[in-house]
Formats: structure tokens, sequence, C-alpha cells
């Protein structure tokens, strides 16, 4: 994979990136549709990922209809999902090697998650990784969260570096969006769901690893 830059910073999500918790979160949203009598799929709510609040809603809405239980369904969610979470989930693997390469460098790494900050910091505080990162950026600081650019922007804006001369890490197809809308360069490391072409299209390439990443980001230095 050749970047068409060399990158000047590097910026995370981190559910499924960083964080395994794409099969916390889909069994708690599968097990939701259940208790409110509107099943979904584990296919469909990996389609998804990258989303939460309101853009979560607004696309649950789009998708089912306005006949779908939103309140209840995030209610019986989060209801589901906290003991998951509490239990603790583990990191990517390679997440901790890539850190330490990038930071043995010198590069500014900074998150940028659908989660609130608190919570996202909470998540890694616990897997012992928030020192790594000069900056975070949650949802609840932006306007918009993915598919839209706000967040990635939000974070390259505080490591003073131009989003174009970011390299985005992403694991979903709405985090692919929003890196690519802010202009970044994006590399997709697939979790549940491999890129359709047109997510490949978006993408300056894709990883199978981020054992990989680190190789390539190490390279391109």
């Amino acid at each position: 994979m050749q970047l068409p830059r060399q990158p000047r910073a590097v910026i995370f999500d981190m559910d499924g990136l960083l964080i395994d918790t794409i099969p916390v979160y889909a069994a708690a949203m599968v097990q939701a549709g259940l208790d409110v009598e509107h099943p979904v799929s584990r296919q469909y709510v990996l389609s998804l990922a990258g989303l939460l609040g309101a853009e979560l809603e607004a696309r649950l809405i789009a998708d089912l209809g306005t006949g779908f239980p939103v309140a209840a369904y995030f209610s019986t969610m989060s209801a589901r999902l906290a003991p998951m979470l509490a239990a603790g989930v583990p990191l990517k693997a390679g997440a901790i090697e890539l850190l330490e390469a990038l930071s043995r460098q010198g590069m500014p790494l900074a998150v940028a998650t659908s989660m609130k900050r608190s919570e996202a910091m909470h998540h890694l505080e616990a897997n012992g990784i928030s020192h790594y990162f000069r900056h975070v950026a949650g949802r609840d600081e932006v306007a918009r969260g993915k598919p839209h650019p706000d967040l990635h922007l939000e974070a390259a804006s505080r490591l003073a570096v131009a989003p174009r001369d970011c390299v985005v890490l992403e694991d979903s197809f709405n985090g692919v969006r929003a890196a690519h809308a802010a202009g970044a360069m994006t590399i997709m490391v697939p979790d549940a769901l491999a890129p359709s072409d047109d997510i490949r299209s978006l993408c300056a390439g894709v990883s199978s690893s981020l054992h990989e990443v680190r190789d390539i980001l190490c390279a391109s230095r």
C-alpha cells in the first residue's frame, strides 16, 4: 500500500478498530430487538457500525419505519450492553504494537469516536492505552456524528494538522465515509464486514490487521 503523502498524524476510531467491542454491541442489539418484539438480524446491526445516538436513531427509522419503537429499543439495548461492557472488552490484536511503534516515532495520535468522550476515556483507560493519545474527540463534542466528517475534522484541528495530512484508521463503512468526507488518507481495517467496491474506492488502502498497518505507517516515515 502506497500512501499519497507522508502522514503527519494518525487518527484512530475506537470501537472495532482499537477495542473489540463490535461483537458485544451486535449481541446486545440483536437481543434488544427480540426484547421489544421487532427482531433485527446480526448482519443488519453490523451494517450500523460507527453509528450511535441521533445518527443511529435516524438510520433505524429510515430502514425500519416510524413504527419501530426506538426509545424502548435504545433503553433495552443499553440495559443489555452495560453488563457486557462492564465485564471488560479486550484490545484488538496488534493495537499495542501499533501504538508503541507510532509513539516511538513521535507521531501525534488522536481518537475520533462515536461514543461520548467520557465513555471513550473509560474504555481507553481500562485498557491502559489512554496515554498514547494527545486528544480524544467524542460524539458529544461535535454537531454531527459519523458518517459526517465532524469528528475527524475536530480531531485534526486539536492536533493542529490539516486533515489531508492525517491518516485515519477505521473499521466500519460509516467511519470510512466520514474520514473520506474529511479529506483524510483513510485506511480501513475491516472488523465484521468486508469492504464493498464503493467503500474501497474511498480508501487509500485496506489492511488485514493492525500489524500490517504498523508496517505500512512505519515504512512511510
